[in-house]
């Protein structure tokens, strides 16, 4: 999506506090990706592991850290995964369910697929006049 619509689209995804952490509610697969961290304390501790997910998988979109008091995974109730579209104005155009079972980027792949159409210039038949 972000390749597709990048040029007309500003994509940004919020780190939150950990879905997963080591301390709380560990999952098997966190091991197997080797991406286990305890719940941060600090905002340095949030930040770290921001940097190592951007650095470890080249992530390639804006990363932004919500906040130790996390106003704004409260505010978008973004635990542990959430997908939206927010237009210019500030109003939200679409709210994906909480994840892992409602995360559906397809969803918005399709909404964007709506929004802004492949506008390839349609060639002129062949003697026709510009």
């Amino acid at each position: 999506m972000h390749r597709k619509y990048g040029d007309r689209v500003n994509f940004l995804t919020l780190y939150i506090k950990e879905a997963h952490p080591l301390d709380e509610w560990r999952m098997d697969e966190n091991d197997k990706q080797n991406v286990c961290y305890p719940q941060p304390k600090t905002m340095a501790a949030r930040l770290a592991i921001a940097n190592d997910f951007v650095a470890r998988f080249r992530y390639p979109l804006p990363l932004a850290v919500d906040g130790m008091d996390n106003h704004a995974e409260r505010l978008y109730s973004g635990w542990p995964e959430r997908l939206y579209v927010i237009g210019t104005d500030g109003r939200i155009l679409y709210k994906g369910q909480p994840g892992p079972m409602g995360y559906h980027p397809e969803e918005v792949a399709t909404w964007l697929a709506k929004r802004f159409p492949d506008s390839a210039p349609v060639s002129a038949p062949a003697g026709a006049k510009s």
